[in-house]
């Protein structure tokens, strides 16, 4: 089975209307930049997002919701956003925020095959409403469902020709958890080497999970906020 696309434009190809999306990232840090860039140019409408966060204003996912391709949001946080902002005061934008190990958990779960997972996070908050609620030795706990996302899309530091694929650092995030957890998962990489290349035991994400790999192009790598020491 080859594995290997020309570029974003040609994996993403088959992402239509309507569909659910899991992008890797953890606010600017290793989101798929060029996956990103392709969904816009394609204008594929009425999304629902699964992510850590919302991107910014004119980067990430923040240039897809400033073209209204966005119907729904899943995420942990989105503070860095105005135009999120707008369209979830506005009522345009439908928004599930949830908690950070909820999200991973949830991704992890439908990795696995699971259905659900309990969880205590959330119980007493707003989190809880009309989910369903029970107890294991004393503790309660609510039931959340796994993702069922048509498409992962991750972004990986080095991968092969059989998908499997290495991250760097930080950028390590959500991406592995997502990269399982999709019906179809696409990886773009920096850089892209024959199969048996990698180190086994470097490997993040064995191939087995990832149907479709391309050799990405002019990463911007932002950063959202940059603080530095003052010099003394």
């Amino acid at each position: 089975m080859n594995k290997v696309y020309h570029n974003a434009a040609a994996a993403i190809a088959d992402i239509s209307d309507n569909a659910i999306i899991m992008l890797g990232g953890f606010g600017l840090c290793g989101i798929p930049e060029n996956c990103i860039a392709a969904l816009v140019k394609k204008g594929v409408k009425h999304l629902t997002c699964i992510s850590n966060n919302a991107g910014v204003d004119g980067f990430g996912i923040g240039l897809m919701l400033e073209q209204k391709q966005v119907k729904k949001m899943i995420s942990s946080y989105v503070g860095e956003n105005a135009e999120f902002e707008r369209q979830l005061l506005s009522g345009e934008l439908e928004v599930e925020l949830i908690p950070q190990g909820t999200l991973a958990t949830r991704c992890m779960a439908a990795g696995y095959g699971m259905p659900a997972i309990f969880t205590p996070a959330g119980i007493g908050t707003e989190v809880a409403d009309g989910k369903e609620m029970r107890v294991f030795n004393g503790k309660e706990y609510l039931m959340e469902l796994a993702f069922d996302a048509d498409f992962a899309i991750v972004k990986a530091w080095k991968g092969d020709t059989d998908g499997n694929l290495v991250y760097k650092e930080t950028a390590r995030n959500f991406n592995p958890l997502m990269a399982m957890a999709g019906k179809i998962t696409i990886a773009e990489v920096e850089e892209l080497v024959p199969a048996g290349e990698l180190d086994p035991d470097h490997i993040h994400t064995p191939g087995i999970y990832v149907h479709r790999i391309f050799k990405g192009e002019h990463y911007e790598k932002r950063i959202e906020q940059r603080t530095v020491r003052k010099k003394i």
